[in-house]
């Protein structure tokens, strides 16, 4: 019998996974045993990606804030983010609101254009499906930052940095790689805490629900940490939950990590969001590149160590509390790498990607199978069939779902579903008036999207005046909640109305989604042979 946690062997299209030799696990709660096969196993772990930490932070010691800040003292908490910034006003948020994917989580500070209103007297919340990015993390194997502190140890005693870089001649890389740093465990804790006021009744106590996420390490313990300890279920979670701990590698079916069996999501065809990026980066980062270079001597400093050096004050905020990089840049910089970065994400994994549906159409199949209350057995994505097309492992009857992701997945996934909100053109240029795909507001650390379906006694008015409700026969409703705001249906889907609650009636939104499929063009946008096009050129997600 298994308790907790279920690690499954994912069946590709031409993998299989088995394990030999099984042997109990002493501490695991999944332990192997004779009537257990050793691929329901998680420790150890497999597939668990690059597990390398860094060094540990003693921000006590470390932290010189208190004494170059020109405002009142304020204690990290934990980590150290009152930092003065070259630029910044009154009015300024936070630099760390301006990393992209690398900003520790806050809820979206200026939502997606819906008012949020309270559910009408009646109305009741009968199921939310919760898809959720991975907390705080150091960096990916062979990331910028990596090749960074690689160039500045080979020129270590060769060169001599002045001025604001003087640090730098006794700095080192220390970060570790791909594991959740500890802010990212709080970042998953206290998401279980939220989650569980918000749900909680939702959970039928008789009944045990699976969980989704995958093997790499960060991913199956971002689950753990938001089930276990302070969070959702609290220490005992695995009375409660079980666990489905499904493989992410290459080649491999899983719609949690939807590029992994989308060749062409890998390659330089979907690569148009890094040039756009580069170009970018060559525009905002002049000046500072030009400054950096009058404070090093003995070292040929460029515009890549630039956007590194840039890149690592997030990174080290996460895993040390406090980043010497972090006040290196003006404020106008700030927004310039939150820009660059919303570049990358919109060509590499959104409209202007040829493969920004097809990587996410797997798991908005999913969503789509479990509201209408059925399996998948037809392989037209990269669905697992052998998960999806069985109830014990892709369940229909629970009222609470938990699916764990990454940042680039989810950001496919939106637009799998078809939320064109997000595919205003971004010109490499510089960013558009009321930009709408910030990825600082859409998939920071700890990102999670809640799908809500709503049942209400009667019509619920869109512009909610008086009771709430208009006449008519019981409704149910479908509502997108992104990082604590509404996502407003009726702009991407006319047919949801222009409701000022952002909702769409369900029935509705299905029929929305009934050529989703067809519009990723999965097949084609994956594994065909076309040639790469000129960032802007393709602008709903898939090939031309």
């Amino acid at each position: 019998m298994i308790s907790g946690l279920l690690l499954l062997a994912l069946v590709g299209l031409s993998h299989t996974a088995v394990l030999e030799n099984p042997q109990a696990t002493s501490g695991s709660s999944s332990r192997a045993t004779p009537t257990v096969p050793q691929y329901f196993q998680t420790t150890p772990e497999i597939f668990a990606g690059p597990t390398a930490t860094g060094r540990a932070p003693f921000l006590a010691q470390t932290n010189p804030v208190p004494s170059i800040s020109s405002v009142s003292f304020v204690p990290n908490a934990p980590l150290e983010t009152v930092i003065p910034i070259s630029g910044t006003n009154n009015g300024s948020s936070s630099i760390f609101q301006l990393t992209g994917q690398l900003s520790p989580y806050f809820p979206n500070p200026d939502g997606f254009g819906a008012q949020e209103f309270p559910l009408p007297a009646g109305a009741n919340i009968s199921q939310v499906h919760v898809l959720h990015r991975h907390g705080s993390r150091y960096p990916t194997s062979g990331s910028n930052v990596a090749s960074f502190g690689g160039r500045i140890a080979n020129a270590t005693g060769k060169f001599n940095a002045t001025g604001a870089l003087s640090f730098l001649n006794s700095w080192s890389y220390q970060l570790g790689a791909e594991i959740l740093v500890p802010v990212g465990r709080q970042e998953l804790f206290d998401s279980g805490v939220l989650h569980y006021y918000n749900y909680g009744r939702l959970y039928n106590t008789s009944t045990k629900i699976i969980a989704r996420t995958t093997t790499q390490d960060r991913m199956l313990k971002s689950a753990e940490y938001f089930m276990a300890a302070q969070g959702f279920f609290g220490l005992e979670w695995t009375n409660n939950a079980t666990l489905e701990v499904i493989i992410e590698q290459s080649n491999f079916n899983i719609s949690l990590a939807g590029y992994d069996n989308c060749n062409n999501s890998n390659s330089r065809v979907s690569a148009g969001g890094n040039n756009a990026s580069l170009a970018w980066e060559a525009i905002y980062l002049a000046n500072a590149t030009r400054r950096f270079q009058s404070m090093i001597t003995g070292y040929n400093w460029t515009l890549t160590d630039t956007y590194a050096a840039q890149t690592l004050c997030p990174y080290e905020t996460v895993a040390f509390g406090y980043s010497a990089f972090c006040n290196l840049f003006t404020y106008a910089e700030w927004q310039g790498f939150e820009y660059s970065i919303d570049l990358s994400f919109n060509g590499n994994n959104g409209f202007a990607s040829p493969t920004g549906r097809a990587v996410g159409i797997g798991y908005q199949q999913e969503i789509l199978a479990r509201l209408q209350n059925r399996t998948i057995n037809t392989p037209n994505t990269q669905n697992n069939i052998t998960l999806d097309n069985n109830t014990v492992t892709f369940p229909l009857n629970q009222s609470l779902y938990f699916d764990f992701s990454h940042d680039t997945n989810i950001m496919s996934i939106l637009t799998a579903f078809g939320l064109t909100q997000f595919a205003q053109p971004l010109p490499a240029t510089g960013p558009p008036p009321r930009q709408q795909l910030i990825v600082s507001h859409m998939e920071p650390f700890g990102a999670r999207l809640d799908i809500e379906i709503i049942k209400a006694p009667q019509p619920v008015s869109g512009n909610r005046t008086g009771t709430g409700y208009t006449s008519g026969p019981p409704t149910t409703y479908i509502h997108f909640i992104l990082n604590q705001r509404t996502i407003p249906l009726g702009v991407s889907f006319p047919s949801c109305g222009n409701r000022a609650d952002g909702w769409c009636e369900l029935n509705t939104f299905i029929a929305t989604q009934s050529n989703a499929l067809a519009l990723a063009n999965y097949n084609y946008a994956c594994n065909g042979n076309y040639s790469a096009q000129p960032y802007g050129t393709i602008t709903n997600g898939a090939p031309l």
